[in-house]
């Protein structure tokens, strides 16, 4: 399924320290409207991340909900002060005085959705270690927001199931209809999946419509 949901970004809005490399991403990002970085630890997913929820935030006229592990919640926003762009971190829905409202994967359950026209994903991988049920949360939650962004240092390129995580999220394709379309059961464990044959390039080309990495 091809999803265009995006738009054409800002160029006045980029932060002066963001890399040539970084500004394309998130260009791509912000035109795709729903899509996946997959970039490597020392790339700098943070500056990209929050220069996307600017973006957004400004097409929109809505704020972006950033979520993050609780641990890196504090360091978001001071790498966003760093590069000249505001955010705030929160537990619960309140006055901020700026547009990117980070919080913890753990408080998704005082926000609304309606809230917000975009929504960032940092380190999505933990989806993978989360229950089914707080993984259909995010999912759930995420479900009207047109804008949507997931990120992360560590995909498993092998963990297919964990690719099917991410693209239930950006709404492209369901675990379960992402698995039927590429993949058979590798014998009689179901939790093994492999490729088929006919199947391989066009898996790869079709996860490189969402994911830049």
């Amino acid at each position: 399924q091809h999803i265009t949901a995006g738009f054409a970004p800002r160029g006045s809005e980029f932060p002066d320290l963001i890399k040539p490399f970084q500004r394309d991403i998130v260009e791509w990002a912000c035109r795709r409207g729903r899509s996946a970085v997959f970039a490597d630890t020392g790339l700098g997913k943070t500056i990209m991340q929050l220069s996307w929820a600017r973006q957004v935030s400004i097409e929109t006229g809505l704020p972006v909900l950033v979520l993050t592990p609780l641990c890196v919640a504090q360091q978001t926003v001071k790498e966003g002060d760093k590069f000249g762009i505001k955010a705030a971190y929160i537990r619960e829905p309140g006055i901020t005085g700026c547009d990117i409202h980070v919080t913890n994967y753990e408080m998704l359950k005082n926000f609304n959705p309606e809230t917000y026209g975009g929504i960032v994903l940092d380190e999505s991988s933990i989806l993978k270690g989360m229950t089914g049920k707080i993984r259909k949360q995010i999912t759930d939650f995420a479900s009207t927001i047109a804008y949507r962004l997931s990120c992360t240092a560590t995909p498993s390129p092998n963990d297919f199931m964990e690719l099917g995580t991410q693209s239930e999220f950006l709404g492209v394709l369901s675990q379960v209809e992402m698995l039927s379309t590429f993949f058979i059961h590798d014998g009689s464990d179901t939790s093994k999946w492999r490729l088929k044959g006919h199947g391989r390039r066009k898996f790869w080309e079709w996860l490189a419509t969402r994911a830049d990495r």
